[in-house]
């Protein structure tokens, strides 16, 4: 285990109702405050009404930046920080997803600089200071509710990068899981996804001595394994539903970070995918991920085998090691085509044309991951492994 140091200041007010105390938690944080979202979703459960008038209730003036798509982009970003800017704003509220906060994020990153916001995205400044921001939650997903980092998708040349500080970690994230009832099964699903991919980033290390982490980890990958089929099921199951929540919360937050160096490189492999052909991250994340464990499991396998009898509960007599690494490797792709997801890019009709750009973007600025340190003609590979 390596030493560490960790810190997450966000509030969690997590459970039925707890959407009501959004006015007085954002009255902690500012008078005048910029209200992100994405489309209609919130205003068909009713969700957008009950925040306006808590905000109103509570006498805060505020000014909205709807239009938050998947992907998030860099335009709608810039027009948050203009807003902030012009409005002299103090304050970012997000209601929504992953996609949403990660727009607010980089608002109130970029709402305190006199550079351009993109310049934190490609590691040429640093945030030193930011709006606070606060969440209601929609999507369990992201798990940006409470973690450090914002993604967003550059328009021009379709670069999708990320930065992370603390000064961007919200001040409070409300959570409650009913409002996650409307979701279409595959935004369920591809939430699901990202979350396990979140845990699965953290869990192949090639630190030592991690092992409370670890379990930590296989508690958290199970719970969104044996979850997510419940709540497709039963949209509806409350306790399904909270459970993959906060799961999705504490897999992001940093808390299983701690001690290990995490690989990272499938993360950054997806982004190049749906930077160009836009389709969901969870989704990219089910194609990329399996591909990535083919091509690196032969650098610890000991490792792989672990995470295939402890998580999707293979059993040793399988077989010799590599018998078992592979059963493990299939059971995942079972799990992803049992929730809907694809495991081919073949099924979301993406053919090879640009595989070779997208490993080169990829690794532009020099190998990728941790756990295999990968070049752009790794990163091809695992591409067309994923084909």
């Amino acid at each position: 285990m390596i030493n560490f140091t960790y810190y997450n200041p966000a509030r969690i007010i997590f459970g039925k109702g707890t959407e009501d105390q959004v006015g007085s938690e954002m009255k902690k944080l500012g008078s005048r405050v910029l209200f992100v979202y994405g489309g209609g979703s919130i205003k068909r459960i009713g969700l957008y009404d009950k925040v306006v008038k808590a905000l109103n209730d509570a006498g805060i003036y505020f000014t909205e930046l709807s239009g938050v798509k998947p992907n998030p982009r860099l335009g709608l970003v810039n027009e948050g920080i203009r807003l902030c800017k012009e409005q002299k704003l103090d304050s970012v509220l997000v209601v929504g997803g992953g996609s949403s906060i990660d727009t607010g994020k980089a608002v109130a990153a970029g709402a305190l600089y006199n550079g351009d916001v993109w310049d934190f995205f490609e590691g040429k400044a640093d945030v030193q200071q930011a709006l606070p921001v606060g969440v209601v939650l929609t999507i369990p997903a992201a798990g940006s509710e409470s973690s450090d980092g914002s993604v967003i998708t550059k328009e021009d040349g379709l670069l999708k990068r990320s930065f992370g500080s603390e000064h961007v970690i919200p001040k409070f994230a409300i959570m409650n899981p009913e409002f996650t009832y409307s979701l279409p099964d595959y935004q369920t699903a591809c939430g699901a996804s990202d979350i396990l991919a979140h845990l699965m980033e953290r869990y192949f290390t090639k630190v030592d001595h991690v092992d409370f982490t670890d379990r930590l980890i296989e508690a958290t990958m199970k719970t969104i394994i044996n979850n997510t089929p419940l709540v497709l099921a039963n949209p509806t199951d409350y306790h399904a539903r909270a459970e993959v929540m906060w799961a999705g919360t504490v897999a992001h937050n940093n808390l299983l970070n701690t001690g290990r160096i995490g690989d990272w490189a499938s993360h950054h492999i997806e982004h190049e995918l749906s930077a160009i052909y836009d389709i969901a991250h969870g989704a990219g994340l089910a194609i990329v991920f399996p591909a990535w464990q083919k091509y690196v499991c032969h650098e610890d396998m000991d490792r792989f085998v672990q995470f295939a009898v402890r998580v999707f509960d293979v059993d040793f007599a399988f077989g010799e090691k590599e018998l078992i690494v592979a059963e493990g490797i299939r059971r995942l792709e079972r799990w992803y085509k049992e929730i809907g997801m694809p495991t081919r890019l073949s099924d979301v009709s993406i053919d090879d044309k640009n595989l070779r750009i997208m490993a080169e973007k990829c690794c532009a600025n020099g190998p990728d991951g941790n756990f295999k340190k990968l070049t752009a003609d790794d990163v091809y590979e695992i591409y067309k492994l994923a084909l």
